[in-house]
C-alpha cells in the first residue's frame, strides 16, 4: 500500500479519496481492521502524505514485534 501511494498520479488518488469517500482508509479499516492507520489516511492531505503514514504505521508495528 504504501508503495502504491507512492506510485499512483493524484488523480487516481483524488478519484479514490475524496469529500465522499476514502477508499483506502475503507479497505484498511475493513480488510487490514487496523483502524488507527484507518483513521490516519482520512487525514492524510495527499498520496505522499498518506503513504508517510502507512511507512509510520509500519514502523511502530515493527518496534512492537521486535522489542
Amino acid at each position: 500500500l504504501r508503495d502504491g501511494l507512492r506510485n499512483i498520479s493524484i488523480e487516481t488518488y483524488n478519484f479514490h479519496v475524496n469529500n465522499e469517500k476514502n477508499d483506502f482508509a475503507n479497505w484498511v479499516r475493513d480488510v487490514i481492521k487496523d483502524e488507527k492507520l484507518a483513521n490516519d489516511l482520512r487525514k492524510a492531505k495527499n498520496n505522499e502524505d498518506a503513504a508517510k503514514k502507512v511507512e509510520k504505521r509500519i514502523r511502530d508495528l515493527e518496534k512492537k514485534i521486535y522489542k
